[in-house]
């Protein structure tokens, strides 16, 4: 398995993580399967083997080459084979200026995007985005030039979601009441920005970058117990056992046990590359 990781040019900066391309070599028939964590809302377009994705309780989604996974707050566990896959990660600034739709309708969810009409725009990147021969380079610029033709809509409540992102990513906030200070937002105001943009209340938001900094910091070294990596605003171990559950649906100790053949290099190198290891954790930029 190999990653790289594009940052987008200065003016889709503030929309976007990075853009990524990941290829997998799992030989002629075979397979790997992985789980992602609670993320940001993804574009991820595929040539090769195409993948089956799945959250829990939802149907499998498969065959598609084209997959758009809304924000998360729970593991998407897929199998896929030898690929090269493209990933578009949209902070919840890009989910407002490029989808015309609130986030907490796809929150947790994957969609095809060709039957979403709140997807119309990203159809033709999906479309010919790969050419007969594998071109990073071109691939990449066509990403770029297709955002950048779309960029001049106006984002509703900007300085809103500007200001709820940074309150949210500041590892000192871990209550709904100080993140609605920090933002300079009331608190229905906070809820109801939360829901549109990011897909989820404010609470749930914060309990997610708590669990978020506790298994990126397990994941990144592997000499640390979960002991040594859990959050400091946990009560406790049996309360990250329980929030593992809630956002894993396993525990950590089932988690640990698994392998982790494509997640676990694509933390480090986004980490390298991006200078957060998860989407969740990554500061936005711009003003």
């Amino acid at each position: 398995m190999r990653v790289r990781f594009h940052q987008p040019p200065a003016a889709l900066r503030p929309f976007f993580t990075t853009f990524y391309i990941t290829e997998i070599d799992a030989g002629a028939d075979g397979r790997v399967t992985d789980h992602l964590h609670p993320e940001w809302a993804n574009l991820r377009i595929i040539s090769g083997t195409l993948p089956v994705s799945e959250i829990r309780e939802v149907s499998p989604i498969g065959d598609l080459g084209g997959i758009v996974t809304g924000p998360t707050s729970t593991t998407v566990r897929f199998t896929t084979g030898t690929s090269r896959i493209w990933g578009i990660g949209l902070l919840p600034l890009g989910w407002a200026k490029f989808v015309a739709a609130p986030a907490h309708i796809y929150a947790d969810r994957l969609c095809d995007p060709a039957k979403e009409p709140a997807f119309a725009p990203l159809c033709s990147l999906v479309e010919s985005l790969f050419g007969p021969a594998p071109d990073e380079a071109a691939e990449l610029s066509l990403i770029t030039r297709h955002f950048e033709a779309l960029a001049d809509r106006k984002v509703p409540e900007e300085a809103r979601i500007r200001a709820t992102h940074q309150a949210l990513v500041d590892p000192e906030i871990a209550s709904v009441a100080a993140m609605a200070e920090a933002a300079g937002l009331p608190t229905h105001t906070l809820e109801r920005v939360c829901r549109r943009h990011f897909g989820f209340a404010p609470s749930l938001l914060l309990r997610r970058q708590r669990f978020m900094r506790s298994l990126s910091q397990y994941m990144l070294d592997p000499s640390l117990t979960w002991i040594g990596a859990i959050d400091s605003h946990y009560h406790d171990q049996a309360q990250f056992v329980r929030e593992f559950h809630r956002f894993m649906g396993m525990s950590p100790r089932a988690y640990a046990a698994m392998p982790h053949p494509v997640l676990a290099g694509v933390m480090r190198a986004r980490m390298a590359a991006a200078g957060a290891p998860v989407q969740a954790l990554h500061v936005p930029q711009g003003g």
